[in-house]
């Protein structure tokens, strides 16, 4: 699978599929061909049954700086017809949308291993990740209202979840850099290492969270991502529906054997 893709890479081992943004040289800026790489590595993670927990990472020194500008053409002014108009909003729906919505709805964890700058489509693709981990050395900026646009890839709607409202219009509008420990502070990130230990790190997460239930997994996911609309009586109810399926399950049959055995579980599909 690795070798299929030209912006990413992808490996699969111990029932973690780690993917890294390939494009080192432009700090990992995203374009089209990325996009459609990245929706394809996610449905694969997403379809095997091997893989239990995905990690998103970038190589060099940046995580992604967002929106490669040379591969955007200039759009058309208001003035020009609608045959003749370029829209991004048409680029944005086909190329980044599918990304952001794959990491926050997948029924699998992914953790963001932030290792550099995360700017842009870049913060947006970080925050729909479950956890994440950054180094210390990292930032986080949206520069969107920079350059006459709003955030995409979902930051306005994960913002104001993690952050509350008045944050996320100071990430927005302003646009200032957030430093790691900041982002740490405001909830952005779970946890800030020292540069050199962001894989190790980050690994010991992944892999703790493949060996756990994964339909459980999955499930907590989907409650966690319900609640948000939901009242807290449509709460209760999917919660008790969801440990009513669960409850049929191996996993659960082999979580409390193991309580009571007093040893620790073996779960699988």
């Amino acid at each position: 699978m690795a070798g299929s893709f030209s912006t990413i890479d992808v490996e699969d081992a111990d029932g973690v599929m780690t993917i890294a943004l390939n494009r080192p040289d432009a700090l990992n800026a995203f374009t089209a061909t990325m996009g459609v790489e990245l929706s394809a590595a996610l449905r694969v993670a997403q379809r095997e049954a091997t893989v239990r927990c995905v990690v998103l990472t970038g190589r060099g020194r940046a995580f992604c700086v967002g929106q490669d500008l040379r591969e955007i053409p200039a759009a058309e002014p208001v003035s020009a017809t609608a045959s003749e108009a370029r829209d991004l909003g048409d680029y944005v729906r086909e190329h980044v949308s599918p990304v952001a919505l794959r990491l926050r709805t997948m029924e699998k964890p992914v953790v963001a291993a932030i290792n550099g700058v995360a700017a842009g489509a870049g913060v947006g693709f970080a925050l729909a990740a479950d956890l994440r981990v950054a180094v210390r050395s990292a930032s986080f900026k949206l520069a969107f209202i920079n350059i006459g646009l709003v955030p995409d890839a979902a930051a306005t709607f994960s913002l104001v979840q993690q952050v509350g409202y008045a944050r996320a219009a100071e990430l927005c509008m302003l646009s200032e850099p957030v430093t790691a420990e900041r982002a740490l502070a405001l909830g952005l990130v779970n946890r800030v290492v020292n540069d050199d230990e962001l894989e190790t790190a980050v690994r010991d997460w992944a892999l703790r969270l493949a060996a756990l239930p994964a339909d459980a997994l999955g499930l907590t996911k989907r409650a966690l991502s319900r609640a948000w609309t939901a009242t807290l009586e449509e709460q209760l109810d999917y919660e008790a529906h969801l440990q009513g399926t669960l409850s049929r399950s191996a996993d659960h049959r082999e979580g409390v054997a193991a309580f009571l055995e007093k040893r620790a579980p073996k779960f699988g599909r």
